[in-house]
């Protein structure tokens, strides 16, 4: 599937929890709110250089994939500041988390109160499911 995402895309997904949140809702709806709003930290090395390491905290499994797809928007920005309106396809946000030193998630499971460790290739993974919601 080729996914192209607007650089000035609008922050969306919330209107589904906040319906949520406040109606009736189902067992099964807040499995899946639970599991959406689980805190996750992404830590990241963005070279061989140790003092580089830094960490991104969210309150969600889905902020923290829009904050990544945020942090190459930026980059994207950088490196083409004339360019008013940039695209991109998932290929390419694979090969901006691939070119990092390294990054990983941990996200918090209440049911053992304590943090999963996930790998680069399940954020990939978590950012594709993440744009392919937005694109929808």
């Amino acid at each position: 599937m080729d996914l192209r995402i607007d650089i000035y895309r609008n922050v969306r997904g919330w209107r589904w929890f906040k319906g949520l949140v406040h109606g009736r809702v189902s067992l099964w709806k807040r499995h899946l709110l639970s599991l959406a709003n689980r805190h996750t930290i992404i830590l990241m090395q963005t070279s061989p250089n140790r003092a580089t390491r830094t960490f991104m905290d969210y309150e969600s499994i889905t902020q923290a994939m829009d904050g990544i797809c945020a942090l190459y928007e930026r980059k994207l920005k950088e490196l083409n500041p004339a360019i008013r309106n940039l695209s991109y396809d998932i290929s390419d946000l694979y090969n901006f988390i691939d070119g990092l030193a390294d990054m990983s998630a941990l996200v918090y499971d209440s049911s053992i109160h304590a943090y999963l460790p996930h790998d680069r290739q399940w954020i990939k993974q978590r950012t594709f499911q993440h744009l392919k919601k937005l694109a929808h």
